[in-house]
């Protein structure tokens, strides 16, 4: 997982969020709405600590992990800065696949942001949501994040010379076989996983989840271009276009194309 770390040691992931908003507040929308009123929360591959602070905000009472080193000290910086240290339980550097030192059936809720875009064996993902299931209180909710292995098969056609190998047909359709993706430019996003969106639900059912809901976190949103974003931004109506976007994400129409999703569920014994 170094090349991982490497990574996200030197990308501004607090700033992706920022440039690219909607994955962010589509997913914080369904958090919100599927959340109790108080509780107990892991954000577990938090990266600098985006929907934890959000959570913090709202009075939850968060644990933050993540792999990289750094975010877990950016994220250190930011309750600090945003006076919501008091509302952390603690910042830890952990690798999702085995959460150490965090005891069983602790938390009300779980977030898994993240971790499942970069185990590309079989068995790492599996453990990474036994381990989620584990601290998780019997009934509580988890959100899991995937990455569309369709969209990204549409995006690898599109602009093929930015997805390196996925520059042939022969190799974009061994990702859709396999979804794994190693990128061939040094420093660019790699050791990526995608997901077939039919095997989401039944991958978590099948580790003790009970399904509620599958989101696509970027919506149709992901197909538009600055420019189709700018015109709607002059009409004076982006505000409404982001609610009409919020409000078709649960569409399974939506799914494939979205380059995200999000999986809400429930534990079960």
């Amino acid at each position: 997982m170094d090349h991982v770390i490497d990574y996200y040691s030197q990308f501004d992931e607090w700033g992706r969020l920022d440039r690219e908003p909607l994955e962010f507040t589509i997913n914080l929308h369904y958090i919100k709405q599927y959340l109790a009123a108080s509780g107990t929360i892991l954000d577990n591959g938090a990266g600098p600590g985006k929907y934890a602070m959000e959570l913090a905000k709202l009075g939850y009472n968060v644990t933050l992990s993540d792999l990289t080193p750094k975010l877990v000290d950016t994220a250190k910086q930011k309750a600090a800065e945003l006076g919501l240290s008091e509302q952390f339980n603690g910042f830890h550097v952990l690798n999702a696949t085995h959460l150490e030192g965090i005891a069983d059936e602790i938390y009300d809720a779980s977030l898994m942001l993240g971790p499942l875009y970069h185990l590309q064996k079989e068995e790492e993902r599996i453990s990474a949501v036994r381990e989620l299931h584990r601290v998780t209180k019997r009934d509580g909710i988890v959100f899991v994040a995937f990455q569309s292995r369709m969209k990204m098969t549409i995006t690898s056609l599109q602009y093929p010379q930015s997805w390196k190998p996925n520059d042939n047909l022969d190799t974009i359709k061994e990702f859709y076989e396999t979804g794994v993706f190693n990128h061939n430019d040094k420093g660019r996003f790699t050791g990526a996983y995608y997901f077939d969106i039919d095997e989401v639900r039944p991958f978590m059912e099948k580790y003790g989840f009970d399904t509620i809901d599958l989101i696509g976190s970027s919506s149709v949103g992901a197909m538009l271009t600055d420019e189709q974003k700018q015109y709607w931004i002059e009409k004076g109506e982006y505000a409404k276009v982001i609610d009409f976007l919020i409000s078709v994400a649960k569409d399974p129409s939506v799914l494939g194309i979205s380059s995200h999703l999000l999986y809400v569920g429930r534990k079960r014994d």
